[in-house]
């Protein structure tokens, strides 16, 4: 399916304006959001592999040029620009599985106006919600403090791209597997399942089941025990079945809880399996979890091995979308770039202008201290002390001089409208993701009230965008 019309009509809109008055500029955009998800202390960066593909096969088909027409809107002249029109731009960015934070670049466009114009809904769409979904799958992950987490969300996502894109990102944030099966052939993620209730009430009786299931799968046998009745039924038979494949020298036995006080009956279950020698059988939970769940189970003491989350996984739960923009943050005039801002009354929208680049200031063990947004033609000296000034550009600020190393997160991902290498996968995203946050303080992982992770400006940009603002004032430039 063609995805180039994947955008607001507006975008349209403006770049046949901008052809028409020849307006086309070489122009930079930034794409960040506005705060954490889930009232969180970090985000994990995903989708970037799918916007790349995403941008490298832009092209207006037969077809969309047609309905275009159709809609009496376009001139002649800029439907016969588009058919010839391609994505040839410079995109910098994060590596997917990065650790990110509020305000500063996951990505960067580089390109004309009309391009760059172009791509801004898909990209936000695509980047927005992959960084959302992997972000709450790294919650629950945690919350589970290394107990599996088995994505189970198709059925509940928000349409097939929604299960998609979920699954991928959820993979990328910690889960260990999903249930969609094409999610599993597209980007080679282990695939799971165990028996659904139906299973169990298509045989003459539990037992009859369970056996069924045993036979057909004797070293991935995990029963669902809470069909009729968990305690009652349910779990002895299970016994049942896992001491039989036991004896058959089987292994990879468990059950699966999906109602119920799943604190209380995963205690009971753990000491029936245990009694009956079971000591190795897992114990699986499903049913409307999310991380706040996850937690409140593992802190009283719930013997749960492995968790299936599905609908607060997939949707985001509490928090439907991540609040990323995309803006303009600088233009070619001749042979000049040309810092833009945008000015509002509201502090937490004037942007940061000028072409930049983001600086993570790390300590002896790599876990990361502040992260510095600042102009791309000032690195940070390493060794040297550097000034963080609050975000705000006000008078806060603080210097660093204890830290190890400075690592640059904005790297060339695309040239010219080529992807430049190709994608190490999931797995690749999935171990960066881990590696981050097992590096990171665990004050800024706390579900509740977690530390705020220092994003600051350099002196340069501070001292640009209180300009800009100065400038932009009614009435011109003002002390």
């Amino acid at each position: 399916m063609n995805l180039t019309l994947l955008t607001d009509f507006y975008e349209l809109s403006m770049m046949q304006g901008y052809y028409l008055h020849q307006e086309n500029p070489s122009v930079v955009f930034d794409m960040f959001f506005r705060r954490p998800a889930f009232g969180g202390g970090f985000s994990i960066f995903a989708g970037l592999d799918s916007a790349l593909l995403h941008l490298s096969s832009l092209a207006f088909s037969k077809s969309d040029l047609e309905y275009l027409e159709s809609l009496g809107s376009f001139h002649k002249e800029f439907l016969d620009f588009l058919s010839r029109f391609r994505f040839r731009g410079d995109v910098w960015a994060m590596e997917e599985g990065t650790l990110a934070f509020p305000g500063e670049p996951l990505v960067r466009v580089h390109g004309s106006l009309i391009e760059a114009q172009l791509v801004e809904s898909a990209l936000l769409t695509i980047l927005n919600f992959q960084t959302l979904i992997a972000t709450k799958s790294a919650r629950i992950r945690l919350a589970a403090r290394g107990g599996s987490i088995i994505e189970f969300g198709l059925r509940r996502a928000q349409g097939v791209d929604g299960a998609l894109s979920a699954s991928r990102a959820a993979f990328i944030g910690g889960a260990a597997a999903t249930s969609n099966t094409l999610a599993g052939k597209l980007y080679g993620i282990p695939v799971r399942g165990t028996m659904a209730h139906s299973w169990v009430m298509a045989f003459a009786s539990e037992r009859e089941a369970f056996e069924k299931y045993a036979e057909t799968y004797p070293d991935a046998t995990v029963l669902l025990i809470d069909t009729y009745d968990t305690l009652g039924s349910g779990i002895q038979n299970a016994i049942a079945v896992g001491k039989k494949l036991q004896a058959a020298g089987h292994t990879g036995f468990g059950v699966r809880l999906d109602s119920g006080d799943l604190e209380y009956l995963s205690k009971k279950v753990r000491a029936l399996l245990d009694e009956a020698g079971l000591a190795e059988a897992r114990i699986m939970a499903s049913n409307e979890l999310d991380e706040h769940i996850v937690h409140q189970l593992i802190t009283q003491g719930a013997p749960i091995d492995a968790w299936g989350v599905g609908t607060h996984l997939v949707t985001g739960g509490g928090d439907s979308a991540l609040t990323g923009v995309y803006k303009i943050c600088a233009r070619r005039n001749g042979g000049t770039w040309v810092p833009t801002i945008k000015v509002s009354n509201n502090p937490d929208k004037v942007t940061n202008p000028g072409i930049k680049q983001v600086w993570r200031f790390l300590n002896a063990a790599g876990s990361p201290l502040a992260d510095l947004i600042g102009l791309e033609d000032e690195p940070p000296a390493p060794g040297m002390a550097h000034r963080f000034h609050h975000p705000m550009g006000d008078y806060r600020s603080f210097t660093l001089r204890d830290y190890a190393g400075i690592t640059p997160l904005l790297s060339p991902k695309m040239k010219e409208g080529k992807i430049l290498t190709a994608s190490p996968g999931v797995l690749a995203h999935q171990a960066r993701a881990r590696a981050e946050l097992d590096r990171m303080d665990d004050t800024y992982k706390r579900l509740i009230n977690p530390h705020v992770y220092r994003v600051s400006l350099s002196t340069g940009l501070r001292d640009l965008k209180a300009r800009l603002i100065r400038e932009n004032l009614p009435g011109g430039a003002r002390e």
